[in-house]
């Protein structure tokens, strides 16, 4: 496991905050109260960085340095804003192709993803700030460097990520086992935004309704389902695949 790059103690963090430094969240010890601590509320909630509360063993047990009930973690990339991206890929003449990961928690799939995301020529990976992977070393280090390469969005929830991508005219394609479409018999054309869920629940139901078409890939063994960065890959490919041939044909 990478080392975290840690800032610990209430006026570092909020100098950092203020200065606009890229935190990837943000552990806070449980009961505490104060200015200081009203104002790392607020600064958190309006960059979309997650707070957890936790119990001081936790803060202890990351530092023996006087942490004053408060350690972040740096960010080991800048996150891009979705809502600036979307309108600045049109504008460069692209049809947006984004992954959208709902509730993926595995760091080594979450490389992989990026990698295969980045050889393809997806254009974002969106991500929601809680209960969510993050840009750490180790995932940095399974993607062989693509995360430093794609732009990742950070976002309060996929359902929102979802509303503000319809809205901006891209489809959105689920992936479910349990899904009557094949992804072969199913037009894949960008602008789109693919989501993808953790292995064990999947995307979420919300989503779901939401998404304009869910698609499977066929499977013949006795296992549930695939890998999700195996899965990611044979998604992703087929929306290329379809892409080329669109342009082959014109």
């Amino acid at each position: 496991m990478g080392k975290p790059n840690l800032i610990f103690g209430m006026h570092p963090l909020l100098e950092a905050l203020e200065a606009g430094r890229e935190i990837d969240k943000i552990l806070l010890k449980r009961g505490l109260r104060s200015e200081e601590v009203s104002r790392i509320s607020a600064l958190a909630r309006e960059r979309t960085i997650p707070l957890q509360i936790v119990p001081e063993e936790r803060l202890t047990r990351l530092t023996r340095k006087q942490h004053q009930g408060v350690i972040a973690f740096i960010s080991e990339i800048e996150y891009t804003p979705l809502e600036t991206l979307i309108p600045m890929l049109y504008e460069a003449g692209r049809s947006p192709f984004v992954l959208l990961l709902d509730g993926l928690t595995d760091v080594r799939n979450f490389g992989a993803i990026a990698r295969t995301a980045e050889c393809a020529g997806v254009d974002a990976l969106i991500i929601p700030e809680r209960g969510s992977v993050t840009v750490t070393a180790d995932a940095i280090k399974t993607s062989a460097g693509a995360l430093h390469r794609l732009p990742v969005c950070r976002v309060s929830s996929i359902m929102s990520a979802v509303s503000l991508l319809q809205a901006s005219g891209l489809k959105i394609v689920a992936a479910s086992e349990k899904a009557r479409d094949v992804y072969t018999e199913t037009e894949l054309r960008l602008p789109l935004g693919l989501v993808l869920g953790a292995e064990d629940e999947g995307v979420s139901e919300e989503v779901l309704r939401r998404a304009d078409h869910i698609v499977r890939i066929p499977q013949v063994g006795a296992i549930g389902s695939l890998n999700v960065s195996v899965a990611a890959g044979v998604l992703i490919y087929e929306i290329v695949r379809q892409g080329a041939a669109v342009s082959n044909a014109k």
